[in-house]
């Protein structure tokens, strides 16, 4: 059988995500508490692929992603979907909100309630979970003073009531999810190519990786910063630019941003969504 792997338990948007991505094909769904254990489980070949989240619309990338495909695994994105987000306040049924002392949740829906959590509970306690199911389990089992924020699907799968619908601090919330494998995506013409490099550290060098975009007309939708995690100041960058490896224009613009950097590392080519 056919193992997919996802940030569980069910009830998160990572299910979700997987729901939507496999709906017609036949798998065996595999939960993992961590996307250090999901991405490390389709290393290991544990599991065929995985779903992991990269980036929101409000929040901006998931960086434990990110590091963990740069620096721990030699995996691919072959796919991308992007799943809009719907927060909501999950309490035990009968909870007052007067009553609520303790917040909890994935910090990234954390961060994308900031302004609901502190001008609705200024007082209480935030606690960060591994998952917003995760939250919404912890709450299901506990005093009746706590509330998660997650998912109308976490509040089914553990008996508890919205509250409050769409609390998150933005209207336009998504969360764009890629599915990681040890192949990338084939070449449709409507594609994404993802790669992680860095430079020396003199002056210019930066400058003469992404110059190579404009002198082949390549369009970059995107460039993140990380530390590279051994020397303060050092910075590898996360670039996605339109077009597949198989396209002329891309492969010879990779071959030379090979020769200008220090470290650089292929991530895939992958059809863009359009949902």
């Amino acid at each position: 059988m056919y193992r997919i792997g996802f940030l569980g338990p069910k009830g998160t948007f990572s299910h979700e995500a997987l729901l939507k991505y496999a709906k017609d094909m036949s798998y065996e769904a595999c939960d993992y508490s961590s996307i250090q254990e999901l991405l490390q489980a389709v290393q290991n070949n544990e599991a065929d692929e995985a779903i992991a989240p990269i980036e929101n619309s409000i929040e901006g990338a998931v960086n434990a992603t990110l590091d963990i495909l740069a620096a721990d695994v030699d995996l691919l994105i072959k796919s991308e979907l992007v799943i809009p987000v719907r927060e909501n306040l999950l309490v035990k049924k009968g909870t007052s909100l007067n009553s609520i002392r303790h917040i909890l949740s994935h910090p990234q829906p954390l961060g994308q309630c900031r302004n609901y959590i502190s001008s609705r509970f200024p007082n209480a306690q935030i606690k960060a979970t591994y998952s917003t199911a995760g939250a919404a389990e912890e709450v299901a089992g506990g005093a009746g003073d706590s509330a998660a924020i997650g998912s109308s699907a976490a509040a089914d799968a553990y008996g508890l009531e919205i509250a409050e619908k769409d609390i998150h601090d933005c209207e336009n919330n998504h969360t764009r999810f890629v599915v990681i494998s040890h192949t990338d995506g084939d070449r449709t013409g409507n594609d994404r190519t993802s790669i992680v490099f860095t430079t020396e550290d003199k002056p210019g060098c930066l400058y003469k990786v992404l110059d190579i975009f404009n002198l082949w007309d390549i369009n970059m939708s995107k460039i993140e910063s990380r530390p590279a995690k051994n020397q303060l100041g050092r910075y590898i960058f996360f670039v996605d630019i339109s077009g597949h490896r198989e396209d002329d224009d891309i492969r010879d613009a990779l071959t030379m941003i090979k020769r200008k950097s220090s470290f650089f590392k292929f991530l895939g080519s992958y059809p863009v969504t359009g949902d």
